[in-house]
């Protein structure tokens, strides 16, 4: 039996996303983590390019997808969660954590009665430590939180899904200035990462292409990142850490698509419900983020 996840990355990079297609070698059962529905913010309208790639990959290997899974939920782009499940199957699932978010943006969108923030809109939400069967597989989540309260990681063999907690060695570590994010929180989940074997494959969700690098990345290991990472590696303190993660979050932009993709991603992937002229609206509150 493999202890060993095959993985397919797709990267998107109209949001510089990396989704990653994980299965197990014996059974062709499978995940894909971290999905891209594709949204032009100009026009607001919707397609599946993205998630159409994916779902050819996943037919044309002959594989079983069992669950689709959400490292967060994300700021920086749409979910393809719902599009997914309904071409492919399994069952979509996010860390507890996102009852947390669904609270705090429910008052920001003023999403109303109609709107449950108490996860129903996902199939699982997985505590610390639950563990679920992918083939001969075993996959473990780690609750990461940091970046958002929400953020977990997903442990499978040798491979460990993060999410948006670290990047790329070169290019550092998660904005922690979203509600419910907090720097110091963020340093020990990725001390928690840190524990992880060296040879631990680390799969990212985003690459942006640090100065002097030419192509994008989503792949490292444990202990590349613990002895390279230029925001947070082995001597690097938590206080300094905290300063230094505190103060660049100050100068940061909010991602472009921040709007559309959480009133979205708080629902798993699906949309607002539509008014009764039978279209469907994304509000843009004005002074609230």
């Amino acid at each position: 039996m493999s202890a060993r996840p095959a993985v397919e990355t797709f990267f998107h990079e109209p949001t510089f996303t990396a989704t990653h297609v994980a299965w197990c070698p014996d059974t062709g059962k499978a995940a894909i983590i971290d999905s891209v529905r594709d949204f032009c913010h100009r026009s607001g309208r919707l397609s599946s390019v993205a998630a159409e790639e994916v779902a050819a990959f996943v037919r044309g290997r002959g594989l079983t997808v069992e669950r689709i899974l959400e490292t967060h939920a994300h700021a920086d782009h749409l979910s393809a969660a719902p599009w997914l499940k309904r071409a492919l199957g399994g069952r979509i699932g996010i860390g507890v954590g996102i009852v947390d978010v669904q609270r705090a943006f429910a008052d920001v969108f003023n999403s109303g009665p109609d709107f449950s923030a108490d996860g129903s809109q996902f199939d699982d939400l997985f505590g610390d430590g639950a563990q679920f069967a992918l083939g001969n597989l075993t996959v473990e989540v780690l609750h990461t939180p940091g970046h958002t309260p929400a953020c977990v990681s997903y442990l499978a063999g040798d491979a460990a899904f993060v999410g948006d907690t670290i990047f790329m060695p070169d290019y550092g570590s998660a904005r922690c200035d979203f509600p419910g994010g907090d720097a110091r929180t963020l340093y020990r989940s990725v001390q928690r990462l840190f524990a992880l074997p060296d040879d631990t494959r680390v799969f990212l969700c985003h690459d942006y292409k640090a100065p002097g690098r030419d192509t994008f990345a989503w792949q490292t290991t444990i202990g590349e990142q613990r002895r390279r990472n230029i925001h947070i590696h082995e001597g690097i303190g938590e206080d300094g850490f905290v300063e230094m993660r505190t103060s660049r979050d100050g100068t940061l932009e909010m991602p472009l698509l921040i709007i559309p993709s959480i009133q979205v991603n708080v629902r798993a992937g699906r949309m607002p419900p539509a008014e009764d002229d039978g279209a469907v609206y994304l509000k843009v509150p004005l002074n609230r983020l």
